[in-house]
């Protein structure tokens, strides 16, 4: 019996750059994570979960259903792992053993809201099988496979930050610089010392969800063309992913909240955002917070100074929208 483990992840600051040679930082959120279970069977198999199901007591269950989960559970996601598993070991000459497995999975990750739910069910997928099958790829190469799953697959546009942040885990650096990506075929990762992080909180409204591909498809589309807007965008936001580094390395993490909010505004310039997105980032702006988004939409990560006072106003003020506020946990 192999259990196996990723956990949610927040884009402090730089992305959207990633997925277009961009440099980003990223923290896990051990609050949340999804959960694979793998054990040997005689046919190979993939137990459904309740996201997954085809059956409903009335249109009204199964419309509630679509607005928490969308139209696709996560058997898709087990499917284009297993999938894509193969073929990387194919490309690479490992032969695996004639055994054949059964996967569960399970996850806590709030739905379409920019926490990385998908990609988590992934890496727990991929993590499951190397255990299973005794393969290993090499860390820097593993993001690859997990983000072609996705990507390749199924045909959803994304980035590695993501996959490297819940691969790396704790808080990671990554820089996606174009030459040396084709080189190598991986990025420059870092870790960075969770502790030098400036005090974080996360925010999220599930009726706020969007699909990845919302944002990244006509971004991709526009950087493909090389929109003069989009490729001055994205080597601005890995500026600031730079210098948030730079800060937090020297330990003045508590420097970066005007970049987090610089990198949102420049987000809002190049990509359409939700009135009720919006209102996600200008709660805790009004409330002396910097707040920008975890991921594509639905979820914002946060900094403010550390008073007590202000994170109990800040709850309160998002649960009075009808969001949850939690604090990260980045360290395990």
């Amino acid at each position: 019996m192999i259990e196996t483990c990723a956990y949610a992840r927040a884009g402090l600051i730089g992305n959207p750059s990633d997925g277009y040679f961009g440099k980003t930082i990223s923290v896990i959120v051990r609050n949340f994570s999804a959960r694979v279970v793998c054990y040997e069977s005689p046919r190979l198999s993939i137990v459904p979960q309740e996201c997954d199901r085809t059956s409903y007591a009335n249109l009204a269950e199964l419309s509630q259903d679509v607005e928490r989960h969308g139209y696709y559970g996560g058997v898709r996601l087990l499917k284009a792992a297993l999938k894509r598993f193969a073929d990387e070991c194919a490309v690479r000459g490992i032969e695996l053993p004639p055994r054949h497995c059964t996967l569960e999975y399970s996850t806590d990750v709030p739905v379409r809201v920019g926490l990385a739910g998908s990609s988590a069910i992934v890496t727990a997928t991929v993590r499951a099988l190397q255990q299973f099958y005794e393969v290993e790829f090499p860390q820097p190469i593993l993001p690859n496979v997990i983000l072609s799953v996705e990507r390749d697959e199924l045909g959803i546009g994304a980035g590695l930050q993501d996959r490297v942040a819940q691969v790396y885990e704790g808080a990671v650096f990554m820089d996606f610089e174009r030459s040396y990506m084709e080189r190598h075929e991986h990025g420059q990762y870092e870790s960075l010392e969770p502790s030098l992080l400036p005090p974080l909180f996360v925010a999220y409204h599930e009726h706020l969800a969007e699909g990845t591909e919302l944002t990244h498809n006509p971004l991709r589309e526009r950087f493909n063309r090389g929109d003069p807007q989009v490729l001055e965008a994205v080597a601005r936001w890995a500026e600031l992913a730079e210098r948030a580094r730079t800060a937090i390395v020297a330990r003045r993490g508590g420097e970066i909240g005007p970049l987090m909010n610089e990198n949102l505004d420049l987000r809002s310039e190049v990509v359409g955002i939700s009135d009720g997105n919006r209102r996600l980032v200008e709660i805790g702006r009004e409330l002396g917070a910097a707040t920008k988004f975890a991921g594509s939409g639905g979820a914002v990560i946060g900094t403010y100074d550390g008073d007590p006072d202000r994170i109990t106003r800040l709850r309160l003020a998002y649960e009075d929208f009808g969001a949850k506020l939690i604090v990260p946990v980045v360290e395990g």
